[in-house]
């Protein structure tokens, strides 16, 4: 699903080299640096770098991913997903299991605003009420890079289509990289570039996003804009999942529209804790 000679390339393709002291003329033909410029700013051998972009290389060490990540100018992010990519060898395990009924139990004391248990494909496991409410459905097998692709395009329920399609691909790109042998996430990538030409797009560019915080505004048929703040919680079991609160800011006309939209709503979805996982997870 990911590999390191493709992020190598991209990353490289995207340094302006004058930016690093390379000067540049109109006989140029390369976008970006090209292999000997990085072996060379790294400090290893043109060899051994084409061997690391070929994939023939032995594992490198985490100075050479340092130097790499220094000359390409990685964020925080982009390092840690190289040095996943650079260590196949060391492939995680794809997690699963049950939701604990306690995570449930958390979800129906959230009551103000929608909040998510989410894996690392993006499948939503679980929902309080106004997750349900927010869209229009049960959450629970709901899978947001689907939703988000396939289902609602510019003018459905994300007022921010474009950049949650950004931050879609960007977790998707980080989870292949951390779980290369997970059968459901390539499917699911299978199908998004099968369905999407803009997810084909976004994930030729291999950018990797870390899904933290952030502003996220939804149009709802029921009660308009609701520009709304997501946290994400990363749950302490090694699980790969998270919890997502959407809050509204207090006094907001976000906060009148989710205590509108509790009122018009009836019942869509029933409480978190009767939802729990199959025996397979999620």
């Amino acid at each position: 699903m990911d590999d390191l000679a493709g992020f190598l390339r991209t990353r490289r393709s995207r340094v302006d080299p004058s930016s690093v002291g390379i000067p540049v003329d109109s006989r140029r033909r390369v976008e970006g640096l090209r292999r000997e410029e990085v072996a060379h700013l790294s400090g290893v051998s043109v060899d051994y770098y084409v061997r690391l972009e070929q994939g023939r290389a032995t594992q490198p060490s985490e100075q050479v991913l340092d130097a790499l990540a220094r000359v390409l100018g990685l964020d925080e992010t982009e390092r840690g997903h190289l040095g996943r990519l650079a260590c196949q060898r060391r492939r995680a395990k794809s997690p699963g299991g049950r939701l604990r009924p306690e995570l449930l139990r958390v979800l129906d004391l959230v009551a103000d605003a929608p909040a998510l248990i989410m894996n690392h494909r993006l499948d939503v496991v679980a929902g309080n009420r106004l997750a349900g409410l927010l869209y229009g459905r049960r959450p629970q097998g709901l899978n947001t890079a689907r939703h988000i692709f396939l289902e609602e395009t510019e003018r459905g329920l994300y007022a921010d289509w474009e950049t949650c399609t950004l931050d879609a691909v960007g977790h998707l790109r980080l989870a292949a990289g951390k779980y290369p042998d997970d059968p459901r996430l390539a499917s699911l990538i299978g199908e998004l570039a099968m369905g999407s030409d803009r997810f084909r797009r976004l994930w030729a560019r291999a950018d990797v996003r870390a899904r933290t915080h952030g502003r996220k505004a939804y149009r709802h048929p029921l009660v308009g804009l609701l520009e709304l703040h997501q946290e994400n919680f990363a749950l302490p079991d090694e699980s790969g999942m998270e919890l997502l609160v959407l809050s509204a800011a207090p006094g907001s006309p976000t906060e009148d529209g989710l205590r509108l939209l509790e009122t018009l709503g009836g019942d869509v979805a029933p409480r978190a804790g009767s939802r729990a996982l199959g025996p397979h997870g999620a």
